[in-house]
Parts: structure tokens; C-alpha cells; sequence
């Protein structure tokens, strides 16, 4: 049930479920939320957030009360992004993943002035 419902809170927000939204980005067993721009990740998390305090409110009980609810805090979502949308003039559901972005090459490597052993640990 959960996997459907929250297939409903993508496809309200985004227009696309989650295998048509990996599928948009390229992605095979890749996470989907990894893949996300800051502003998906957020409106994605608004549509889950606002599902979730609906549902805390209402009590719904099955499959059909559940995906009415996640339709409306999903819906929510679906509002902030098109009123962004309208703000920016472009669509922010974007192709663009991590793949390809993340060089190995580039991070830094582990030696004694950067290692995170625990004797150079500091408690904050």
C-alpha cells in the first residue's frame, strides 16, 4: 500500500510517478532522492510532510481514504511548485542526476592533516 500511495504523491506533485521520474532522469537502481535537485527534494518533502499532518489529523482508515489524503498534501506541493514555476518561467522538475557529477578524482584524499581518526575528533 505504501509504495502506491507514494506513487500518488509524486505523480499529484511532480506529474510523473516514481518509476516514470528515474526514468526522466536516466536512473536504473539508482536512488530517486539522491538524484534530486534542492527544490525537488523540498517539494517533495512538503507533499510528504503535508500528507503526513493531514493524515494525523483525519485518521483515515484504508487504501481509498489514505490516497485522498496524500492527493491533498500532495496537491499542496503541487501549488508551491507551480507558483515557483510561474515566478521562474521554467519547469523545476529537472533531468539532471548526480551521474556524472560525482568525480572521485576530485575529493580529497585521506591523510594525517585531514583523517577524522578518533583521537582528532573534536565533541562539539
Amino acid at each position: 500500500m505504501w509504495i502506491r500511495l507514494t506513487d500518488i504523491i509524486s505523480k499529484t506533485w511532480s506529474g510523473l510517478t516514481t518509476r516514470e521520474y528515474k526514468r526522466f532522469k536516466g536512473l536504473r537502481k539508482q536512488s530517486l532522492r539522491d538524484n534530486m535537485t534542492d527544490v525537488e527534494l523540498m517539494l517533495n518533502g512538503l507533499a510528504e510532510a503535508s500528507s503526513t499532518a493531514i493524515s494525523k489529523e483525519t485518521n483515515p482508515e484504508g487504501f481509498v481514504e489514505n490516497a485522498a489524503v496524500a492527493v491533498k498534501g500532495a496537491t499542496i506541493a503541487k501549488n508551491a511548485r507551480h507558483e515557483l514555476e510561474a515566478e521562474l518561467g521554467h519547469s523545476v522538475i529537472s533531468s539532471e542526476s548526480a551521474i556524472g557529477h560525482i568525480n572521485p578524482e576530485n575529493e580529497l584524499p585521506l591523510s594525517q592533516g585531514n583523517s577524522l581518526s578518533d583521537d582528532s575528533k573534536e565533541t562539539f
